[in-house]
C-alpha cells in the first residue's frame, strides 16, 4: 500500500508537472509583467483630470426637462440595445413601466453641455442640456475629444487618426453598457478608446502600456483563446489548470520533505553529505527552488484556482438592478428634476469645476460639484443637503437589505481589511470615511457606502470574505505592514523570482521526461548506458528514478 502511494505520488507530480511547466513558467513571467504595468482603464481620478471646465450658463435645461424631452428617444435607444426598460413604480411625472433615473452628471463634452445619466436598468445617455435631446458620439467629435484630452496632458500631437469603431476590444472590460467605443491613435503611438455612447475616455495608454498588456493580462488571463474561437472554454481551461497546478505543488512539496535530508541529530545524508539526492544542475535547482519557494507557489496556484470560482461556491459580489433599485428607492425628488442650471459662485474655494453630480436617496438629494483634482464641493440648492442623513442611509440599507435587520450602522474614517486602495487607487475611487453597515443575517453580510453621495462601494457576505483571504489575500499579498512599498515589492519580486527558476528547470526536466519516454528504443538505450565500467552512483539513480 505505501509503495502504490508512493508510485503515485511521484507519477501524479512528474506528469502534471511535464503537463503544466511551461503555463507555469509563462504565468510568473506574464505575473512579473503585470505587477509592474500601469492599467490602461481610466479612472475616475485620471477621466476627471482630463475633464474640460463646466461653467454652468443660465438657460440650460434642467434634469426633469432633458429626461421628458429624451423619453421616445431612450426608448428607441433601449430596443436598439435589446435591453427594453422593465416595468416598475413610475416615478412623478414619467408613464408607468420607464425606468427612474439612478444617477446625473452635468459635464461638458467638447464644449457642449450634456447631462450624462443612467436610469435604474444600468443603461447609460449622454442628453444635451440645450435641447434635451439624445446626443451619441460621432468619429468626428471623438477625434476632437481625444484632442482636448491630449491637451489637458500639455501635449498636443500633430496627427490623430481614427481607426475603427470596436464593440468589445480585448483591453478594456466591464463596459458593455458604453460600447460602441472609437479606437483613436495619435502619431506618438498612443491610443484611446471613446464610449459612442457618452463621450467618456474609458482607455488610454502607449506603446509601451500596450505592449506590457499583451505581454502581462493577456496571456495570464488565457484571452489568446479568443482569437482561436475558443473563449467559451477559456473559464474551464483557466479551472482544471488552476487545480493542476494547485496539486503539482502539493505533491512537489511533499515530495521534497520526503527526500530533504538535513542531517540533524547526526542523522544520515547522501553521498559527499549532500542534503539532496540530485547532481545535475537543474534537478538540484528544481529541488531547491521547490522546498523554499513551493509554498509561496501553492498560494499563487490555489488562489488563481479560486479566482474561477469552482462550483459557484462563492457568492456574486455585485449588486443587482434589482438592488441599485431599492436601494435608491422609486420616488426622484422635484428638487433633484426640477433644478436650472446657473453660474457657480465658488469664488475663494480655489477649485476648478468640471462636474455637478445629483445624487438620491429615497427623498433626499444631494449635488457635489466635482473638482478636477478629485475635490467634491457640496452645493445647496433649496431642497438639497450637504450630504445625507443618517435617517436617509438607515432607511437605503433597510431597503436594500429587505426583510433581514440592520443589526448596525457605524463611521469608518480608516481602511479595513475589505475596503482598501489598490496600489493605483486613491481616495477619488476610494473615499473616506465610509459608512459600514452589517446585516443580521446568516451569511454576516457587509455593506460599505459612500455618506457623501451615497454610492454603494462594496457589499461581502461571509462568502466573499472568504474568497478575499484566499483569492486576493494569496494572490496579491494584500494586507497587513506588508502590502507597503517597497517592502510588497521586495518580497513579491523574491517569490517570483523563485517561482521563475522553478518554471525554468520544470521545463528542462519535463522535457528531458518527455524525451526519455517517447524516444526511439536504441536511443535511450544509448542514452541510459554508463560510460567505461563505472557503476552509477546511488545519487545518480535517485535522480534518474525520481526526478520531478
Amino acid at each position: 500500500m505505501k509503495k502504490s502511494l508512493n508510485w503515485l505520488l511521484y507519477e501524479t507530480h512528474r506528469w502534471l508537472g511535464v503537463v503544466l511547466a511551461l503555463f507555469m513558467f509563462v504565468w510568473f513571467a506574464t505575473g512579473l509583467v503585470i505587477m509592474y504595468s500601469t492599467p490602461t482603464a481610466q479612472s475616475r481620478a485620471q477621466q476627471l483630470a482630463h475633464a474640460e471646465v463646466l461653467q454652468p450658463e443660465t438657460g440650460w435645461l434642467s434634469l426633469g426637462e432633458v429626461w421628458q424631452h429624451s423619453a421616445e428617444q431612450r426608448k428607441a435607444a433601449a430596443e436598439q440595445r435589446k435591453a427594453k426598460p422593465a416595468g416598475g413604480e413610475a416615478a412623478p411625472g414619467k408613464p408607468a413601466g420607464e425606468p427612474a433615473l439612478a444617477d446625473a452628471r452635468l459635464l461638458r463634452s467638447v464644449g457642449e453641455p450634456v447631462w450624462l445619466v443612467e436610469d435604474t436598468q444600468g443603461l447609460r445617455y449622454a442628453l444635451s442640456a440645450v435641447d434635451g435631446g439624445l446626443r451619441e458620439t460621432d468619429r468626428t467629435q471623438a477625434l476632437r475629444i481625444a484632442q482636448n484630452w491630449f491637451v489637458a496632458e500639455g501635449r498636443n500631437p500633430a496627427e490623430l487618426i481614427y481607426l475603427e469603431s470596436v464593440e468589445a476590444p480585448a483591453i478594456l472590460r466591464n463596459r458593455d453598457t458604453l460600447r460602441p467605443f472609437h479606437r483613436i491613435a495619435s502619431n506618438e503611438g498612443d491610443e484611446l478608446l471613446i464610449s459612442a455612447r457618452t463621450g467618456e475616455v474609458l482607455h488610454a495608454s502607449s506603446r509601451w502600456q500596450r505592449g506590457l498588456f499583451w505581454a502581462g493580462n493577456w496571456i495570464h488571463l488565457f484571452k489568446p483563446l479568443d482569437l482561436l474561437g475558443l473563449g467559451d472554454i477559456r473559464h474551464d481551461v483557466q479551472l482544471w489548470s488552476g487545480a493542476g497546478a494547485t496539486i503539482a505543488c502539493i505533491t512537489g512539496l511533499i515530495i521534497g520533505w520526503l527526500r530533504w535530508r538535513p542531517g540533524f541529530g547526526g542523522k544520515p545524508t547522501y553521498s559527499q553529505g549532500r542534503t539532496q539526492p540530485y547532481r545535475e544542475f537543474w534537478f538540484k535547482w528544481h529541488f531547491w527552488t521547490g522546498l523554499i519557494g513551493g509554498t509561496v507557489a501553492l498560494s499563487w496556484a490555489l488562489s488563481g484556482f479560486v479566482d474561477t470560482n469552482p462550483g459557484k461556491i462563492f457568492s456574486n459580489g455585485e449588486y443587482s438592478k434589482a438592488e441599485l433599485k431599492r436601494y435608491l428607492g422609486a420616488e426622484v425628488p422635484a428638487t433633484m428634476l426640477d433644478w436650472r442650471p446657473a453660474p457657480l459662485r465658488l469664488a475663494g474655494n480655489g477649485i476648478e469645476v468640471v462636474e455637478l453630480n445629483w445624487r438620491r436617496l429615497g427623498g433626499e438629494t444631494v449635488l457635489l460639484a466635482q473638482g478636477r483634482d478629485g475635490l467634491r464641493l457640496p452645493l445647496t440648492p433649496s431642497g438639497a443637503g450637504p450630504r445625507f442623513s443618517e435617517n436617509a442611509i438607515g432607511d437605503a440599507v433597510q431597503r436594500l437589505a429587505g426583510d433581514t435587520k440592520v443589526a448596525a450602522v457605524k463611521i469608518l474614517d480608516d481602511y479595513d481589511s475589505y475596503y482598501y486602495p489598490r496600489h493605483h487607487q486613491g481616495l477619488v475611487e476610494k473615499p473616506l470615511p465610509v459608512v459600514l453597515a452589517e446585516l443580521d443575517d446568516a451569511a454576516g453580510s457587509r455593506v460599505y457606502l459612500d455618506p457623501q453621495d451615497g454610492q454603494l462601494l462594496a457589499k461581502l457576505d461571509q462568502s466573499r470574505r472568504v474568497f478575499r483571504w484566499l483569492y486576493s489575500g494569496l494572490h496579491h499579498w494584500d494586507f497587513g505592514w506588508l502590502y507597503y512599498r517597497p517592502l510588497w515589492d521586495i518580497w513579491m519580486l523574491t517569490w517570483v523570482g523563485f517561482g521563475l527558476m522553478l518554471g525554468a528547470s520544470s521545463l528542462v526536466i519535463g522535457w528531458k521526461r518527455l524525451v526519455k519516454t517517447f524516444a526511439p528504443k536504441k536511443r535511450r538505450a544509448n542514452a541510459a548506458a554508463p560510460s567505461g565500467n563505472t557503476a552509477p552512483s546511488r545519487g545518480a539513480t535517485l535522480a534518474t528514478e525520481a526526478a520531478d
